[in-house]
């Protein structure tokens, strides 16, 4: 399997929870046997431009924002919570590169500690899709050119169910 390099990009705001689904994306990552960059910013709101100038001066293969916003007594948080979407998604498209969405929508700390733990980690959830992903496609880019489209249709069906 080919090696890819990430960045992570967590936000410190609640830390706990940070540290937990950063473990989960390091342990996922390191047994994968690929390489990774971590960098902090202090809230969620700063991870898209963090990683827009990070991109801006290193070669990564993906990135993945990691952090968590709970929802409070108004709605600043689902504000929070779309600007980051939005972009992350425009940064994707920018640089045409896998940029996954971790950052935790969350009612209270509770469903934050359940969502990063180790049973269920979003954060090593997403990264194992966003690595099949990033197969699926430089496969396809290899077979582009090739002629037997039934192949390489079987080939890359065979690639995501081992993924």
């Amino acid at each position: 399997m080919k090696t890819y390099k990430f960045l992570l990009v967590a936000s410190n705001f609640y830390p706990e929870i940070t540290k937990n689904l950063l473990r989960g994306a390091q342990t996922y990552l390191k047994k994968q046997g690929h390489k990774f960059d971590i960098t902090y910013t202090k809230g969620s709101l700063e991870i898209p431009t963090k990683i827009s100038m990070k991109l801006e001066k290193k070669k990564y293969d993906a990135a993945i924002a990691i952090g968590c916003i709970i929802k409070g007594k108004t709605d600043h948080y689902e504000i929070i919570a779309n600007a980051i979407t939005k972009s992350l998604l425009h940064l994707s498209i920018q640089y045409k590169l896998p940029i996954t969405n971790s950052v935790l929508t969350c009612r209270n700390i509770k469903q934050a500690k359940d969502r990063s733990s180790n049973e269920v980690n979003r954060a090593k959830e997403k990264l194992r899709a966003q690595v099949s992903a990033i197969a699926i496609a430089g496969a396809e880019k290899i077979l582009e050119g090739s002629i037997d489209q039934a192949a390489n249709e079987e080939m890359l069906n065979k690639l995501a169910t081992e993924l």
